[in-house]
């Protein structure tokens, strides 16, 4: 039996449960074995009935005494009922749903262990569908899998086990150098693979996803790096710092730039003067001045004769760049034009000839301007806005437009250092952490839902002043829960102070063009109010804007929250933000406390990423990584660095990995599972 050996060839897996796994991404014997729980049940410390607290999870020793003939509900509900009772003679109530068979193997006169959430009252405590073992079991830590309907834990232990048994050293033949493994103190590939599934005890659990998390994470910094180090050929845009007067394009600024926008600027035209492709991000908080350190970038290269490309993720966001863009260097006799779907034939034309013959030396647009349409006479620096809303390919194809160009890659999602050196590791990183002088902090005020209509009444001074306000609100429609819905809550708002407001909604179910349309009515402030849902989080500047009121704020992560936050504070006007929470628990409380205390964006990120951890740090975004299987970034925060060590020494010895071609055909399976990102490599 191999790693590659179809599921179907293990016993009990026909057509039917080879389905349900499929379901779960599990097609072979490899796939099974590399399927880790998610957690453990300890069955080693059972309390009896009694001691069991209602409406809390506890593992009971009971011997069954009765078992209830099945009981049909309705139509497709079937109840199986089963009484134990512990040593003390206290009974409790076992109870299933339509599944005879986990009633059926529960014998009378016999003792298990039954763990599960005790509900009922002090006198009469049930557990239903618990998990349970037998109670002479030698070992009570049991796996916890992510499964589907149909797919029960017995099942996978049963084929698990069946691989376990049978496997032989091939199946666990390590592709971790050995002299890696001793040096981080590793235990081996089969005593991890064996224990993560069946551990002695905590330790051994312990010990094994240490070993995997470490191969996980050793293979994610390994692939950035090779893609880093492909990024590395020579580029046909080599520039020089005599070309360029930088004291001309400072001068001409209606302000003065902040010594980290200055910094950042240096490192770009040390990149740009390299005789590789720059590959840089410049990560700044919310109205840092990114745009204003692109249009120096942008300045620098077309005194080198290089055109440049800004591509943003929506037309008016664009529309936005080539306002900014064309105030700052059209002055200094940089010609600069816009790309968009939405421009008639003519518009494109026009633009696409400008490029073409090289009189337009900077281009700002969407995705238009990867069309094949768009062409440029030497495109040689390419920046991408917000580059988690364009996927590898987007990216990959405007870059192709020129002879290896330079890459700048602009973000306003504060990242936490150790997760930016991840998700950006093919990238060298500039940080902006100066705001610009004058730039006043937004005061930020956390509520509960009893002060809402006083918090509307806030909304409604700042516009009676003449200014205009966000209420973001979660959801688009009402469900079952409660969460706010946009469109009901404009409803709501004609019974309050703000009923006779210009109001406005906005909704990712919008078309493009719709979202447009009214961000521009509001920009342009023929809408007072603007009500939405989390799609103005990256939108352009309206700097009339001073107050924004977040709905339900304990339902999102604190770095959506500062997000949210910086679409005010972008005028000379004070401005607000009331985060309204229909209760606080000690856990909420704690967290929007953090968002009055503090404007530092990645103080919050960080924050975020301890509390939430890497897969709710981004919500449904797509940030490019492959998925971790059992790797947690937030808390293998120390075994992170050590892989980081690792991956290093590793691409020394070979830097293409060669040396290593198990390790290599690893990472490229690791990639692949991205949709992309293996054609990096």
């Amino acid at each position: 039996m191999t790693r590659n050996t179809p599921i179907t060839e293990l016993k009990g897996v026909g057509e039917k449960r080879s389905s349900l796994y499929k379901k779960i991404g599990i097609n072979t014997v490899g796939d099974l074995i590399f399927h880790f729980p998610r957690r453990y049940t300890d069955y080693s410390q059972p309390v009896s009935a009694a001691e069991a607290m209602v409406g809390e999870h506890a593992v009971i020793r009971a011997m069954v005494v009765k078992k209830s003939p099945a009981a049909r509900i309705r139509q497709g509900l079937t109840l199986y009922k089963i009484f134990a009772e512990d040593d003390n003679g206290e009974r409790i109530s076992i109870v299933f749903y339509n599944n005879r068979f986990a009633a059926d193997v529960l014998h009378e006169g016999e003792e298990y262990l039954f763990s599960g959430r005790v509900s009922g009252n002090l006198t009469r405590k049930e557990m239903n569908s618990p998990s349970v073992l037998k109670a002479d079991e030698e070992n009570l830590l049991r796996p916890v899998y992510p499964l589907t309907e149909g797919l029960t834990a017995a099942m996978l232990i049963t084929n698990i086990s069946e691989i376990l048994n049978s496997a032989d050293d091939d199946f666990f033949k390590d592709t971790l150098p050995e002299s890696i493994r001793m040096e981080y103190s590793l235990c081996t590939l089969e005593y991890a693979i064996r224990n993560i599934h069946f551990p002695g005890d905590e330790r051994a659990s312990g010990e094994a996803k240490r070993r995997l998390a470490f191969d996980e994470l050793l293979r994610l910094q390994l692939g950035m790096m090779m893609i880093k180090v492909r990024n590395h050929v020579e580029s046909g845009c080599k520039m020089s710092v005599q070309a360029a007067d930088m004291e001309k394009f400072y001068t001409a600024l209606p302000f003065e730039m902040t010594g980290a926008q200055k910094r950042a600027v240096t490192d770009i035209i040390k990149d740009l003067c390299s005789p590789s492709p720059m590959n840089r991000l410049i990560q700044g908080d919310v109205g840092s001045g990114k745009t204003a350190v692109a249009a120096a970038a942008a300045y620098f290269a077309a005194a080198n004769g290089f055109q440049t490309a800004l591509m943003a993720p929506t037309e008016i966001l664009a529309m936005q760049h080539y306002k900014t863009l064309s105030e700052m260097l059209t002055p200094l006799g940089i010609n600069v034009c816009c790309v968009t779907g939405s421009m008639t034939k003519k518009q494109r034309a026009e633009a696409a000839a400008s490029l073409e013959d090289g009189s337009c030396l900077v281009a700002v647009g969407t995705h238009a301007l990867i069309s094949d349409t768009t062409s440029f006479r030497d495109l040689g620096l390419v920046i991408t806005d917000e580059q988690h809303r364009f996927g590898v390919n987007q990216r990959a194809v405007l870059a192709e437009k020129g002879n290896n160009p330079h890459k700048l890659v602009m973000s306003a999602t504060p990242i936490p250092r150790t997760l930016a050196l991840i998700i950006y590791g093919d990238l060298d990183i500039s940080v902006l952490n100066e705001l610009p002088k004058g730039r006043m902090k937004t005061e930020t005020f956390a509520v509960t839902a009893k002060l809402r209509q006083r918090a509307l009444g806030f909304v409604k001074k700042q516009l009676d002043l003449g200014r205009q306000a966000y209420i973001v609100c979660p959801m688009i429609e009402e469900t079952e829960n409660e969460l706010a819905s946009a469109k009901t809550y404009i409803q709501s708002l004609k019974k309050t102070v703000l009923a006779e407001c210009r109001t406005g909604l906005l909704h990712g179910k919008m078309s493009a063009a719709e979202k447009d349309q009214i961000m521009d009515d509001f920009k342009e402030h023929r809408l007072d109010l603007l009500v939405a849902t989390t799609v103005v989080e990256v939108g352009v500047d309206v700097p009339n804007a001073t107050v924004i009121l977040i709905e339900n704020a304990d339902r999102f992560g604190l770095s959506q929250l500062h997000q949210l936050r910086g679409r005010v504070g972008r005028g000379k006007y004070q401005s607000y933000c009331v985060l309204i929470a229909e209760s606080f628990t000690d856990e909420s409380r704690q967290r929007l406390e953090i968002m009055t205390k503090t404007s530092d964006g990645f103080v919050i990120s960080e924050y975020d990423l301890q509390m939430r951890g890497a897969g709710d740090f981004f919500g449904n975004r797509q940030h490019g990584l492959p998925d971790l299987k059992i790797a947690d970034i937030a808390a293998d925060r120390e075994l992170l660095a050590q892989c980081q060590r690792a991956a290093k020494e590793l691409m020394e010895k070979s830097p293409d990995l060669s040396e290593y071609p198990a390790l290599k055909a690893e990472i490229d399976e690791m990639f692949s599972r991205n949709g992309g990102a293996a054609e990096a490599l």
